[in-house]
């Protein structure tokens, strides 16, 4: 296999009005679309027989990477562990132009952060300042303000 592009990532999330709301309210992602999936393709796809998803794509506007979240309205199921040290767990991270306005004005929204934004010091991406935060499902998202110069 040799992959061409990324199209997506998705999240299972628990309530498809509440994940669109953030990633478009609170992130300023643009909803590309949004619909309730029941064709028999997904059951296959899924391995949920008489699946009914809700499901919405999103993106930063002007990229071509989309983030698809997915609510399983006929099959739902408990949260999964979301501490980052779990193998399975991964983030999604966002580049931006200043990582701490971008904190300061995400915390006034009461997006949860568990720390305030730092500099990484050595390694390939020195000179970066990061930040993790999360969502209302507890998936991990980064802000990722590139070193100066890159």
């Amino acid at each position: 296999m040799l992959a061409r592009r990324t199209h997506h990532t998705g999240f299972t999330v628990s309530d498809i009005e509440r994940s669109v709301a953030f990633y478009r309210d609170v992130l300023g992602l643009e909803v590309v679309a949004q619909w309730v999936g029941t064709a028999d393709y997904l059951a296959v796809h899924t391995g949920y027989p008489g699946v009914r998803l809700n499901i919405a794509f999103v993106k930063v506007p002007g990229s071509d990477q989309m983030l698809e979240l997915l609510e399983y309205a006929s099959h739902p199921a408990e949260p999964t562990d979301r501490a980052r040290n779990r193998p399975g767990n991964g983030h999604l991270c966002f580049v931006v132009d200043d990582t701490w306005a971008s904190y300061r004005e995400l915390v006034a929204k009461g997006v949860r952060f568990d720390n305030e934004p730092v500099t990484i010091t050595t390694g390939f991406n020195a000179g970066a300042v990061v930040v993790y935060f999360l969502d209302p499902d507890g998936f991990t998202l980064e802000l990722y303000q590139p070193a100066p110069g890159r």
